[in-house]
């Protein structure tokens, strides 16, 4: 028997975390290995690829029709899709109305009770954006999750977020079992964005996992509510996927407990790679944009009038 897994991914919204959640597990059930997605997203998007699916129904919809949760069986909420994959969706209440962390809870205990995560090599969360509130932070806070990635990118918004998450892992890291297991960058071409991830990730006391190159061809996949790996098997980016999948496969027992910076420190890391200017380079800039108007009306006072 080898031993569960249980990993989760988090980042910033609009990362491309479930798109890499969904890549990557695909590249690992490639490699042979059984996998559960626990979708812990209101929306239901964590398992469309792996689907070909708009939306699964969630447990927590699928309960309501039931009458209660202790009504379902497993094979009412978990759906099998590529390469064997199965998939569950928590789900959540409509927009603005309720806790969306309560099918984060609901899912995760009827799965268990049930013997959801029987016979698996990896059970994996796919949580929403940030740590915000007790339940999306459930898969940590309950030593659900033992290996946290963290999806992020060069963009200055998407560090702050990877730095909070660490936050958040730091918090239960010392009462139970749940580590950094490292950080995925998920290109977005800006400058200095390797460098950077690789700054971030040494700030946090992690590595970074791997580097995933923007192509548009895990768009064109996605139209078709397909992985990379399913729709585009030889392609380059295919290959960044499973090598995706093979770094975190051999980077069981490496996870660490992380080491956030203070908000200071992530923006002098941000000034050290140009991503954040200072006062002073600010006021420069717009001196010298003034100058450059004044510069350029001046000049058209001077030209003939037509």
């Amino acid at each position: 028997m080898t031993e569960l897994r249980q990993i989760a991914f988090y980042g910033k919204g609009g990362i491309g975390k479930s798109t890499t959640s969904q890549n990557t597990l695909a590249a690992l059930a490639e490699q042979g290995k059984r996998i559960m997605i626990v979708g812990c997203d209101p929306k239901a998007d964590s398992t469309r690829l792996i689907l070909h699916a708009k939306a699964q129904a969630t447990v927590l919809e699928t309960a309501a029709k039931a009458g209660s949760v202790e009504d379902l069986d497993l094979e009412d909420v978990v759906k099998t899709g590529y390469r064997g994959i199965e998939c569950v969706e928590s789900g959540g209440p409509e927009p603005g109305v309720g806790c969306a962390g309560r099918g984060v809870i609901t899912a995760i205990n009827f799965l268990e009770e049930n013997g959801g995560y029987a016979n698996k090599d990896y059970i994996c969360y796919d949580v929403l954006g940030d740590v915000v509130c007790g339940g999306f932070a459930m898969p940590i806070r309950e030593n659900k999750a033992q290996e946290i990635y963290i999806v992020m990118s060069g963009e200055m918004m998407a560090l702050y977020a990877c730095n909070n998450i660490s936050k958040g892992i730091l918090k239960y890291a010392h009462s139970g079992g749940v580590r950094l297991g490292g950080l995925i960058c998920n290109s977005r071409q800006t400058d200095c964005e390797y460098e950077l991830a690789e700054a971030m990730a040494k700030k946090l006391g992690t590595k970074l996992i791997h580097f995933v190159p923007r192509h548009n061809v895990v768009q064109h996949a996605e139209l078709r509510r397909m992985t990379v790996c399913e729709y585009a098997p030889d392609h380059p980016q295919a290959d960044e996927y499973r090598q995706l999948a093979k770094n975190i496969e051999a980077n069981q027992g490496q996870g660490v407990i992380p080491t956030p910076a203070s908000m200071d420190e992530l923006e002098e890391m941000l000034m050290e790679f140009g991503i954040l200017k200072t006062e002073e380079q600010e006021a420069a800039e717009l001196a010298a944009l003034k100058a450059a108007d004044e510069a350029a009306a001046r000049q058209k006072e001077l030209e003939p009038a037509e």
